[in-house]
């Protein structure tokens, strides 16, 4: 069986290298001739498909923890019905593993991680392949890299392809949870976080999406920047209005402002409201990746001004 769960595994292809969506059109390249050199794994799926949503992100997750000793073609039986029906699909989700242009293995219907991870690396090995040692920290990476442009659905799925796979791994849990806070779904991020399991709850990773979640429920509820930004000006003495301005801008994306904001609360009243400049700030920093300049540059302020 293919353990994706070590170190040590080179860095993985670009997932546009590995995984596409394929067509009739695009078939005999994609599949056909590209077999000829590296397997290729079939899934014939269609957006109306259940099992289809569950296993797609499973396997897509198990081809990028192999490293490139696999690929995979996703084909949409709705808009391709000559291949399936070429390749007798009878039913979805439906798996072939092509090797040298030829079908050698296959399966129908959704299987859990462990068998997926195994029906991977028979198909290598049927090519005269290696299984890749440590892939999992390599699926991480492609979701990351989903996330960081902007493809939060597909992070999600494999975030979660590898949640299934090791369910006490709180880079994936986190990762799940920041992909459904991109898509806006706070509730959904929330309750990933929730039903994390208590190995992992004091995680850094899960700590930090907490943080997040807690600043977007109070993007939900803040008021226009410009309102409260003319508050404060009316009132520099302001606090609530100076503490709801820097949530505001923290719900804008304008982080370092925020930051700026609650640090001016801090200076003129830092026990005020049992001291929430203090614990706003602390919240953000835990939110960001500890060597964020504005983490940085932010506690170093706040140090200055509580040993003055």
């Amino acid at each position: 069986m293919m353990d994706i769960i070590g170190g040590g595994a080179p860095t993985a292809p670009a997932t546009g290298d590995l995984i596409k969506d394929v067509s009739e059109a695009t078939f005999m390249a994609e599949v056909v001739d590209t077999s000829m050199t590296v397997p290729v794994i079939v899934d014939f799926w269609a957006p109306w498909c259940g099992p289809c949503k569950t296993l797609g992100p499973a396997l897509e997750a198990a081809v990028t923890a192999a490293g490139g000793a696999v690929k995979m073609a996703k084909i949409n039986v709705d808009e391709n019905q000559g291949i399936a029906g070429q390749m007798r699909v009878q039913s979805i989700p439906t798996v072939y593993a092509f090797w040298q242009g030829q079908p050698v293995d296959g399966f129908q219907g959704a299987l859990p991680g462990s068998e997926i991870e195994a029906f991977v690396a028979r198909v290598i090995e049927a090519a005269g392949g290696e299984v890749p040692d440590g892939g999992l920290a390599d699926a991480l990476v492609a979701a990351e890299e989903m996330l960081t442009e902007g493809d939060a659905e597909s992070a999600a799925e494999t975030f979660a392809a590898i949640a299934e796979q090791d369910p006490e791994n709180a880079e994936a849990f986190a990762g799940l949870a920041r992909s459904y806070l991109a898509l806006e779904q706070v509730d959904e991020a929330e309750a990933v976080i929730n039903g994390v399991p208590d190995a992992i709850s004091a995680a850094p990773e899960i700590e930090a999406v907490r943080a997040q979640i807690e600043l977007a429920r109070q993007a939900e509820n803040a008021g226009p920047v410009a309102e409260l930004r003319a508050a404060v000006d009316a009132d520099p003495d302001n606090h609530q209005a100076r503490l709801d301005l820097a949530q505001a801008l923290h719900g804008a994306e304008m982080v370092e402002e925020a930051v700026d904001e609650l640090l001016e609360l801090f200076r003129r009243d830092r026990e005020w409201n049992d001291g929430a400049a203090k614990a706003q700030l602390f919240t953000i920093f835990e939110a960001l990746k500890p060597n964020d300049p504005v983490v940085l540059n932010g506690r170093r302020k706040l140090s200055s001004m509580i040993f003055v």
